[in-house]
């Protein structure tokens, strides 16, 4: 049996051909990213002296382990090892003592995590804007993210702090203490989000600023539909939603407390691997 084993840095090139496979956006960039996160937390299955199959874990303190990256070589399926990387990554976030692991599931992966006991959340939605012109006007934002963490904690429900610094060296707009955006490139478009604030209008700003950034390219951005705000924000600026996928949960130690967050002030996530 091919055993799990830690990804490195070296296995990016091999790992893109499986995001390529199956018409992710992630960019080398993102791979990096979740192994420099979480570099004990990043599995793959080697078979015939290629990477056949990833899953990773980024963990937010005690509070909640993140589960993404989870894919397969078409040529590899249907031998087991999304379930044995799954179970590995829910081994390593229970030697951790993580109170919740969540995961953002796809169609093809839904019914493997059910029987791993993942319980249905809600639902995430990728929105597409396709490239065109668009003359926007957006406030000037500063770029010190510190006066905006506490907001993101009450949001999200854990500190993600370390993502949110990382991810705001690709781009980043603060209105401290009430709203932020970031944005990175992408494979297939520039992709929106993370996105938090207290209120629709100044979410609506930093989606003007973001698209200000990008004439001309098709844009991506995933949100979650209870936030009606964002709905119709989306719709408003010419997004069209291009599939749905399930937000799923599963307790990680024995009867953690309640995980308490805030969806009316996320206005994009960061990521299906994010969360």
């Amino acid at each position: 049996m091919s055993e799990i084993r830690l990804l490195r840095s070296a296995d990016i090139p091999d790992v893109m051909r499986l995001n390529r496979a199956a018409g992710w956006n992630q960019t080398e960039a993102d791979w990096a990213r979740v192994l420099r996160l979480e570099p004990e937390g990043c599995f793959g299955i080697e078979e015939q002296g290629v990477v056949a199959a990833t899953a990773t874990v980024v963990c937010y303190g005690s509070d909640l382990a993140w589960i993404g990256m989870v894919l397969t070589d078409p040529a590899f399926r249907g031998r087991g090892f999304a379930r044995r990387l799954m179970e590995r990554l829910i081994a390593f976030a229970e030697s951790r003592s993580v109170a919740w692991l969540k995961l953002d599931a796809t169609d093809m992966g839904y019914a493997l995590y059910r029987k791993l006991g993942f319980e249905d959340e809600s639902p995430v939605e990728r929105w597409y804007r396709p490239a065109g012109d668009l003359s926007l006007h957006a406030d000037v934002f500063a770029t010190e993210l510190a006066s905006c963490l506490s907001l993101d904690r009450t949001a999200f429900g854990a500190d993600r702090s370390t993502l949110l610094a990382d991810l705001a060296r690709e781009q980043a707009a603060i209105a401290p203490g009430s709203a932020f955006a970031m944005g990175r490139p992408g494979a297939n478009a520039a992709y929106f989000g993370p996105c938090v604030s207290r209120d629709a209008a100044g979410a609506r700003n930093l989606l003007q600023w973001f698209l200000g950034l990008h004439p001309g390219e098709n844009v991506y951005w995933d949100l979650l539909p209870q936030n009606g705000a964002a709905l119709n924000m989306a719709q408003d600026f010419g997004f069209e939603r291009r599939r749905q996928l399930v937000r799923m949960v599963r307790p990680g130690v024995k009867g953690p407390a309640p995980f308490v967050r805030n969806d009316s002030q996320v206005f994009a996530i960061a990521g299906f691997e994010y969360g």
